[in-house]
């Protein structure tokens, strides 16, 4: 779960035992109950992926509790939605495959979740006519799955789901900026 630079720091701030004590307690590379209640309840997470230089990026992915789903031990699930187009996160998936998801949860019981793994896109899975909005399913075999200190999670309050969570039986709402003069003529139409 370390690599030398991890190594490194760890050394050098005394913190090697306690890293050792953490993988070998609270990581694992298989989803139990927890991680799925966790994971399906949440409204929103970060992805982190890099491009085939190792070049960053981190995104927001939201939608209703449950468009994330378990799909088994060893299975993460989440549908694409129509966007802005640039495909930043998943035309990096599909040129390196190494992804990280960040859940966390808000409220009075914050918490966070890990996840760090492989990616791939998939366009004939089952699952995905289950998920209102969805254009691709993106499917995530875990490698590092571990709860983090949620200490520094401010206490915030979800009011509602964004308008513009896909809904099962419901016309999309479409952002503003997408009928702008400037945009309006190279927004492509929605598929699925």
């Amino acid at each position: 779960m370390y690599h030398e630079g991890n190594r490194r720091l760890q050394d050098e701030f005394g913190s090697r035992p306690l890293a050792d004590r953490l993988e070998e307690r609270v990581r694992r590379s298989e989803f139990n109950d927890g991680d799925k209640t966790f994971v399906e309840e949440s409204p929103f997470f970060f992805l982190a992926t890099a491009d085939a230089e190792g070049r960053p990026d981190c995104s927001f992915k939201g939608g209703l509790p449950g468009f994330v789903r378990i799909a088994s031990p060893t299975s993460l699930v989440f549908p694409d939605y129509d966007g802005n187009g640039m495909f930043k996160s998943l035309g990096n998936i599909a040129v390196n495959p190494h992804v990280g998801l960040l859940f966390i949860r808000i409220g009075e019981k914050p918490g966070r979740l890990r996840i760090n793994g492989t990616a791939e896109i998939v366009r004939d899975d089952p699952l995905l006519t289950d998920m209102a909005g969805g254009q691709l399913l993106i499917r995530v075999t875990p490698i590092d799955i571990f709860p983090n200190c949620p200490r520094y999670i401010p206490h915030l309050e979800l009011v509602e789901p964004s308008i513009y969570a896909p809904r099962p039986d419901e016309t999309p709402v479409e952002p503003g900026w997408k009928s702008a003069d400037s945009f309006k003529d190279v927004v492509p139409p929605r598929r699925r």
